[in-house]
This record gives structure tokens, sequence and C-alpha cells, in this order.
């Protein structure tokens, strides 16, 4: 799915914009959080810790909470705190967590991946991320050839952290950019010059992690499409492999920091559109292909080859390329995808410390999806990571008749089709265009069963019931 806009395209986005703006899940899951069960009982997520036991590969994900000062425009789980303490403590009941979680499965599958993302995991001292790694690989060893990547802060990030990292065999890097502009660091309370940015990539490429990405946020305070063009030319000055371009969530209900940019610093939803396409627009000319919602690699980059394999998959750590893989989750909040389960852990950091020092799994809510949930999330996940569905293939994995039993949905998009969003083929095929690619969340939406009861999305002009739930579409 790549990205090709024209200035016609550009002028029928900012045309029929009004008709799409509204609120929708990004689809890290399907069904979304809100759908899931309290009473998701901690039996449960060991029954499906088993079944994952079967499985010859999974992959690991570890949050870390911390962090030393507070992004106003984040809505991540996290603590702000400077006491050495909390970390240590945190260590401790991690580990048996991973003991826990280890006899839970039973069998030893082997890591394809390792994820650590915060927080700011690089808030942890050098040694602790190494305690941390034996602790994971020690219970659960890693594949040769595993992609083990963190997410790191580079205001925050010394010399030592990352020669602990090459010790660890870490061979993937995502860094928090969001924008260069000083006037938008300032309102975000995130000042970094763009000189830690650059002297991190080049050191940590020196030690050998050679896979280099920058996360950045289009929507924040202060931005343009002019702003987004020079935050552009410094990023790419530097060639990462991978470009994460986020739309700013605005979740003041989650995030009451954010109340501040509701003075009319934040851009609206044309000026929104403006610096998107302008991103878009540069990154595709520069030679990055556009993978799915929110990611641009180079041609040459696993997320491309998954795409044109049709194994790139979406979940809580984003695209990824490893689809059918279990994903095991550690640490406060943390999500886990186990075998037709998802698994949420307690939020509030002692809580689960207790818990987990108990012996016990964390578990907070959950869901187990039916045979009507796989289809839909089989169904979203095409639109979202290969712009495309196919009919035939539904049909053949789930069975049933495509067309007639999503006629309600496929109604729903003749006027997509007509915006040119999409192009409906015989038998309930759907192609999304370059242009739709912008509204991607929307078509999705579509398809959602839950809406109604959970959302507050716009899907064509109909709002549903729920406000105060999702971040809003474009």
């Amino acid at each position: 799915m790549q990205a090709g806009l024209s200035g016609a395209d550009l002028e029928n986005a900012r045309r029929i914009l009004p008709r799409y703006v509204g609120a929708g899940p990004r689809y890290t899951s399907y069904p979304t959080v809100p759908v899931w069960q309290d009473a998701f009982a901690e039996a449960d997520h060991r029954r499906a810790l088993a079944e994952t036991g079967r499985q010859r590969e999974i992959s690991l994900y570890t949050h870390v909470p911390f962090c030393r000062s507070l992004c106003h425009f984040c809505a991540c789980n996290r603590i702000i705190t400077r006491d050495p303490a909390l970390p240590q403590r945190f260590l401790d009941a991690i580990e048996r967590e991973l003991e826990t979680t280890h006899t839970a499965i039973g069998g030893v599958p082997r890591g394809v991946q390792l994820h650590w993302g915060g927080g700011t995991p690089t808030h942890l001292e050098p040694g602790q991320i190494e305690r941390l790694f034996r602790a994971t690989t020690d219970r659960f060893p890693l594949a040769a050839g595993a992609e083990v990547s963190i997410e790191v802060d580079p205001r925050v990030t010394r010399p030592d952290h990352v020669a602990a990292l090459v010790e660890c065999g870490f061979n993937r890097i995502s860094m928090g950019v969001q924008d260069t502009e000083p006037a938008t660091q300032a309102a975000i309370h995130r000042i970094q010059p763009f000189e830690q940015t650059r002297d991190l990539t080049e050191l940590v490429r020196a030690r050998g992690i050679e896979r280099v990405s920058f996360d950045l946020v289009y929507g924040l305070p202060h931005q343009t499409d002019v702003t987004m063009g020079r935050t552009l030319d410094a990023v790419l000055s530097l060639a990462p492999d991978r470009i994460a371009l986020y739309a700013y969530a605005h979740v003041t209900w989650v995030a009451k920091q954010q109340r501040g940019f509701e003075r009319g610093d934040l851009p609206g939803p044309d000026l929104r559109m403006r610096i998107l396409s302008t991103a878009i627009e540069r990154l595709t000319a520069a030679g990055y292909r556009a993978v799915g919602m929110d990611h641009f690699a180079r041609p040459d980059d696993e997320l491309c080859r998954a795409l044109d394999e049709g194994t790139l998959r979406r979940n809580f750590m984003g695209y990824t390329t490893q689809d059918g893989i279990d994903v095991v989750a550690f640490g406060p909040t943390a999500i886990s995808e186990l075998s037709g389960t998802y698994v949420q852990a307690e939020k509030d950091l002692a809580t689960w410390q207790g818990l987990v020092l108990a012996g016990r799994l964390a578990t907070a809510r959950g869901h187990r999806l039916t045979r009507e949930d796989e289809k839909r999330r089989a169904i979203i996940r095409d639109v979202m990571c290969q712009g495309a569905l196919r009919a035939t293939a539904i049909d053949a994995r789930f069975g049933g008749d495509f067309a007639r039993d999503f006629a309600p949905a496929l109604g729903r998009l003749r006027s997509f089709e007509d915006d040119g969003l999409v192009r409906l083929g015989v038998g309930g095929d759907v192609d999304v265009t370059p242009l739709g690619r912008l509204f991607l969340r929307n078509i999705a939406m579509v398809f959602d069963a839950y809406l109604d009861d959970f959302g507050d999305g716009v899907v064509n002009g109909k709002t549903s019931a729920k406000a105060g739930t999702f971040s809003q579409t474009v």
C-alpha cells in the first residue's frame, strides 16, 4: 500500500474532511480495549498462557513505566520519578512475574522478538538493563536472528547505556524525536536539541546497532506544514531505517496535562491534514515506502517484505513482521495477545507489584475472541495492514458468504467510494486508494461490530453512543 498523493487527492481530502473528522480506534487490537471484561479472571489468563505454551515461537514485550520528566503530549502509562528505589523494586517484581508466567506457559517456545517499551526503558541503569535482559532470556531463550528492540529517549540515554544494550544483543533502537522545532518542544515539555538525536544515532551505529527508527508526531502545538518540513529535513539527514509518524491523540480524559493545549495552539483538522500530506510526500520522495497507517520504511526493510508477502500484522507495538505469533507481555498495564485471548495487567504499580510478588498473575481485564471476533479482526487487519480485502480469502478461512454477510458494511462503503477512498469490486473485494490511506481508521470502523456500544467514532457522519473513548481519526 504505497502512498502517492496527487494535488487533486489533497484538494479532495480537504473537501471531504468534515465528513470524516471524529473519534475512533487505532485498531492495535480487535475488539478494542473498552470491550474487554474486568471480570476476566486470573484462571482465564492461566488457561490462555497454557495454550501459548504449545506454540513454537512467541514475541516478548516488557513495559518499563518510568520517565524522568513528563512530556505533555503523552497519554502513555508512565510514572515520573527520580527515585532509584522504584526501578529496583520493579525489577524484583518483574523477575517474579517472569517466573510465574514461565511456569504457567509450561513449554519453552523460542522468542523471535523481544521489545522493551515505556515509559523510558533507558531510565534503568546499565546494570539494571543487563539484569532484566538476563532474567527474561534465561526463562525465554531467544531464537537465532531474533529481533531485539528497545525504545529510548536520547535525552537520558548515555554511552554506558549503549554499551549495555550492545552487550545484551539489542539490534534495533527506536528513538523518540516527535518534533525538532523549539516552539513545539517547549509546548510539549520535551526540550531535545537535534544534536542529541544525531549524536546518539551516530554512537549506536558505530557500536554495531545499525537498525535505527525514529518516532515523530503530527498535530502537536504550533506545528504547521512548514515546520514539519524542517523537522523532516533534520530527520532525513540521519537516514533512519524506519519512521513512525503518529497522530497526536488529544485525550484529556486520560492525560490531563494536555488541557493546556486547548488555548488554540493545536492545528485544526485542515492544517493537520496539510501537515500529514506534507510528511507523506516528503518521505515517499526520499525513497521510503508507506506501511499501513503510520509507518514508513526503506524498501529493503523487514516491514516492506512483510507487506509484500501479506504477513504484516498490527498489535500494541504497532506494525510488526511476525504474523500469527503470540505476544507475552510483562510489567504494569502490559497487554498480552495469547492464542485468541487479550489480557491486560494491572495499571497501578503498587497493585501490580503486590500481586506478582505473591506469585500471582496481575490480571486486570481480558477478552476471549469469538469466531465472529476473529473474522472481523482479520478483516480489519487486512484494511489496516494491506489496504485491501479479498472476499474469497475471508470466506476460505472463516466460511460464509462475505458479500452477503457484510452487505450493510459494504453498503456504507459506497459513500467512501464516491469520495475516492476505496474501490469496491465484484463479490465484496475492497481496495483502499492512496487518498483512502489517510482515512484507514474510518474505513476499518465500518466493520467494527462494537462501536455502537463502546465508541464515539464517526462513520459516514453517524456518531455512536459513548463519548470520551477514542482519539480523533484524522
